[in-house]
């Protein structure tokens, strides 16, 4: 008799399966590998490197004319980053809040902080203070 996590994985797995896979392998005595295209951009220029954020949030990739262009997992392109000629490798910090190039003409390795800047439309939500300050602090909470 199956559990209930066991039942759903196996459906799950059925449900894998009906998907058009890209290639399918063997791995020995093991299950059948499944491997299935989810995606594909097409890119401004040739990539040299890639790094995806270890959160998901952010993709970078290096081209071949001095760029880094900045993507989110949807494909969206959020930014573009122009670079040395030398820099022939890119590396990301856990949230994709740092990049690491690395210039093997200059020799050297160069950190540089990432974040985006956006705009927040706050009109018609409360506030205390004079509505005209050149400076507006929002906080954000929740009570749960």
């Amino acid at each position: 008799m199956q559990t209930p996590l066991l039942r759903r994985f196996v459906f799950s797995a059925a449900l894998c399966a009906v998907a058009a896979p890209l290639a399918v392998a063997q791995t020995g005595s093991g299950p059948e590998l499944l491997i299935e295209q989810t995606g594909q951009w097409q890119l401004p220029y040739a990539p040299a490197d890639i790094v995806q954020s270890v959160d998901g949030a952010r993709i970078f990739v290096l081209t071949d004319n001095n760029r880094i262009l900045i993507y989110e997992p949807n494909g969206q392109l959020k930014g573009s980053v122009e670079v040395a000629p030398g820099v022939t490798a890119i590396e990301s910090d856990a949230r994709g809040e740092n990049l690491l190039l690395i210039d093997a003409d200059n020799k050297t390795l160069s950190s540089f902080a990432i974040d985006f800047v956006a705009e927040i439309d706050i009109a018609g939500s409360p506030l205390k203070g004079n509505p005209d300050a050149p400076v507006t602090i929002a906080v954000f909470s929740d009570f749960e």
